[in-house]
Formats: structure tokens, C-alpha cells, sequence
């Protein structure tokens, strides 16, 4: 669940190689002693006319600052240009003093913060008196791109100076926008991890492990959510599920969800009161009355030879057990996906599990990924083939799920645009019994029938 960032303004375009260069200068007195070179000297430099936009103050500055201005020449002797439209009279907002500045006369390096403030996207050079070598090189740790002095104020050095200026501040905006877009990435990592659940599992026995990809890209957390809880009766309960929809509104929604299941869990809510309950709290947060989430919820007894299993519109688990080849649980008897129909009913089956097993828990981007180039989709059935023989190869755990979830993608031909969430609980960590038979089947069934 991404957190959007706000849209940074943009920086001022910089010159096409043929294109021409409108430069705005600011100077309390454009009849005064600054003197631009001449236009057609600067033009035969660029190869396109030059134009020039001259402000009396900043009010002006401001006025005539539009999106093809390409650079800002501040001419730091007239201090003057820091006031409004009566600059002339040499009256100007800041008096800090520095070198040059006396009784009365504003500090130049206020007029040049000022004038960076009205423009933080554009290029900014500053004029400054040929003796005057301490001063421009404070401009430039205020903030201007480049000085120059009024002696070297000639065509082809202005020209070049403008230029140079342009795209040292797109490097510097581009730079400092890379950074903060790291920082917001790294910021919604720590969100997102921080939202993903950590399974409570302590004293059950059982074996967890889980991969999540978002659909989304550059995203964490998608609309799929899970969660598993170990209640002080012993039951384990485990839950995964899926949001309709792409977003973050979606992303948001499943967090809700999964921790008011955690929440609805611990008080003691199980089968049809749960999921009644979640489609309340749903129909409450959702942004619009299309959206839906699917469910499977299970509960398995302290013994862990036995489960509830509750279905909301969402694919069956996937049960192995030793002596068996992998089988999909009942779907039968399921109820709608939350958030459909008012006052559905989600019936609670009863499974038999034994003494080993593992349990898949999946959503339906593991399913629904397509097969080669054409519109086949791999399906439960595929599924269920795939992960008998990534089992049969011996793979369990964590790596089973590596190894299922890398060949959907490739059979995908590439990244799964759905979310995906994939949890495993294995029993299988106590010394076998005598009937348990704990070897893995090759792919078909081994001895009699399992009743489910």
C-alpha cells in the first residue's frame, strides 16, 4: 500500500540544442550601469535569438516569471530591486549586514534569497562588481547557480554562463528528487512490512510459511491478506484472503479486515458469526459499494487431527498427506464472498486432516496466471499438479513455495499482475506414527482412499 507522494512542481525546461534562451533580469534600474551585450552578439553564440525580459523589483519579477523564462540574471549592486514597484527609492526589506552594506542599505544576499524563494525551479546568476569576489561566492552558497562579473558580461560568456547554469539546477532538482523519492520509498517499505501480520503461532506445533507479491508495481502490499492466530483453547486459526481491486484503497482494506478477523478470532467468533461480522465491517469501509473480498478461513483443533473450514467466494485449500497424492478440500457448500449478499450464510464443514499434513492456503493469483501466450490460465488443477511434483522432488517449506511461485511466473511468461499470497502449515515436525506412512507421494494416489 503505497503512500502517494505529492506532486512536485516542475523545474524550468531546459533549452532544446536548437532552441533559443529567454533570460529575465532583475536590476532596480534597466537605464542604470548595467549594460547586456548586445543580442546579436549572444544570438550568433546559440544560433537562435535571445530574449530578454528586464523587472525594476521583484513584484515585476514575478509578474513576468512564466514557464519559458530559462534563467534569472539578479544583479547583486542594485539592492533595490528586493522592494516592490517604488524601489527607485532605494527603501528594501532586510538590512543584515555584510560586506558593502551600510546605514540604510539592505543586504543584496535577502534580495537574492528572496528572489530564490519566488523562483526555487528556475536557475538563478548573479551580477556582482569585478572586486566583489567574496561576496559572489557567498550568492552561490545561498543558492545561485553561477556569478559572473560585470567586466566579463560579453555575449558568448553570458551564453554560455546561462546555459550551464540551466542545467546544473535540473541536475540539482533532479538529484534532490531522487532522494526524497528513495526516502518516501523507504518510508512505505516500513509501512508496508509493518502492516503484513506476524503469525502467532507459539506452542501449536505447527510449521508456517508464507510468500506475498503485490500486483501493483513498486507496491509491498496488494489487496491479499492472511493471517494465523493460536486461541488459549489451542485451536489454530488461519485465514487468507482478497480484496477486489488493484490500489491502495484496496491494500488498505485487507489490513482492516485481516485485523478485525484477529480481533473477532480472539473473542471467541468462529464460522458464520465471523464472516457475517467482517462483511459489517466491510460494507462500512469500503470506498464503494462494487467492492467485495473473497475468504477462506479454517480452525484447526488443539489435537490438529481435525478442521472447521469456512469458504467466502474463495478457492479451497490444498491438503497433503503422506501415503496421498495433494487434493483440493470441498468446495461445496460455500458461501458468497463477503460484501455481495445481505444476510448470507457461510456454512462451517468439518474436515478430517490425520496426524501428518500440510495445508496450502492460496489465493487466486496463484491460479489465475496464464500458460504460455495464449488465454489458457493454470487453474486449481494445474496447481494441484504443479505443487505434487515440486513435493515429489522433495522441495518443503519455504523452498516449496519459491519453487511453485518462480514456475507460475514463468509460465506466465513474466510478473503476475494480480496479488498474490500463498501460506503452508505443515504438521509434520513429531515423531510419525505407525499409520501416518510419512513419505511423500510421486504424483498418483498410494494405498486406500483418503475420506474427507
Amino acid at each position: 500500500m503505497s503512500v502517494p507522494a505529492p506532486r512536485a512542481a516542475e523545474p524550468a525546461a531546459a533549452p532544446a540544442a536548437d532552441a533559443g534562451l529567454t533570460l529575465l533580469v532583475i536590476e532596480g534600474d534597466p537605464a542604470g550601469p548595467l549594460s547586456m551585450p548586445d543580442i546579436t552578439e549572444m544570438s550568433g553564440v546559440t544560433g537562435k535569438p535571445v530574449r530578454i525580459r528586464t523587472a525594476r523589483n521583484l513584484t515585476e519579477a514575478e509578474r513576468l516569471l512564466t514557464d519559458d523564462v530559462h534563467c534569472i540574471l539578479l544583479d547583486l549592486a542594485d539592492a533595490g530591486v528586493g522592494a516592490g514597484a517604488g524601489a527607485g527609492s532605494g527603501e528594501a526589506a532586510g538590512t543584515a549586514g555584510g560586506p558593502g552594506s551600510g546605514p540604510g542599505r539592505p543586504d543584496e544576499l535577502d534580495t537574492l534569497r528572496r528572489v530564490l524563494q519566488l523562483a526555487p525551479h528556475h536557475a538563478v546568476l548573479a551580477l556582482t562588481a569585478e572586486a566583489d569576489t567574496d561576496r559572489a561566492a557567498e550568492a552561490v552558497r545561498v543558492g545561485a547557480q553561477d556569478y559572473l562579473s560585470r567586466d566579463e558580461l560579453d555575449g558568448p560568456v553570458l551564453s554560455r554562463a546561462i546555459r550551464y547554469a540551466v542545467e546544473r539546477k535540473r541536475a540539482d532538482l533532479a538529484q534532490r528528487q531522487l532522494t526524497e523519492s528513495r526516502l518516501r520509498a523507504q518510508e512505505n517499505a516500513r509501512l508496508e512490512r509493518g502492516l503484513l501480520p506476524t503469525p502467532l503461532l507459539a506452542g501449536s506445533g505447527l510449521r508456517f510459511a508464507a510468500r506475498y507479491r503485490p500486483g501493483r508495481s513498486r507496491a509491498l502490499l496488494g489487496g491479499d491478506f492472511y493471517d494465523m492466530v493460536r486461541t488459549p483453547d489451542g485451536t489454530v486459526h488461519a485465514m487468507i484472503g482478497d480484496v477486489s481491486g488493484h490500489g491502495p484503497d484496496e491494500a488498505a482494506l485487507g489490513v482492516e479486515l485481516r485485523i478485525a478477523w484477529r480481533a473477532l478470532t480472539f473473542a471467541g467468533l468462529c464460522g458464520d458469526e465471523l464472516l457475517a461480522t467482517l462483511q459489517q465491517v466491510l460494507e462500512h469501509e469500503r470506498a464503494d459499494d462494487e467492492t467485495f473480498a473473497t475468504l477462506c478461513a479454517v480452525d484447526i483443533s488443539a489435537d490438529g487431527r481435525r478442521a472447521g473450514l469456512s469458504l467466502a467466494g474463495h478457492p479451497a485449500p490444498l491438503l497433503v498427506r503422506p501415503g496421498a497424492a495433494p487434493h483440493l478440500l470441498p468446495q461445496e457448500d460455500g458461501g458468497p464472498a463477503l460484501g455481495l449478499l445481505r444476510r448470507a450464510r457461510w456454512p462451517r464443514r468439518q474436515v478430517e486432516l490425520g496426524g501428518l499434513w500440510s495445508l496450502l492456503m492460496y489465493t487466486d493469483g496463484l491460479i489465475e496466471g496464464r500458460i504460455g501466450a495464449g488465454a489458457r490460465r493454470l487453474g486449481q488443477e494445474g496447481m494441484v499438479e504443479l505443487i505434487g511434483r515440486r513435493l515429489a522432488e522433495g522441495l518443503r517449506g519455504e523452498e516449496l513455495l519459491d519453487a511453485a511461485v518462480a514456475e507460475v511466473q514463468d509460465l506466465n511468461g513474466g510478473e503476475l499482475t494480480d496479488d498474490l499470497a500463498v501460506l503452508l502449515l505443515d504438521r509434520g515436525a513429531r515423531a510419525p506414527a505407525e499409520d501416518d506412512r510419512p513419505h511423500w507421494p510421486a504424483g498418483r494416489t498410494a494405498g486406500p482412499p483418503v475420506r474427507t
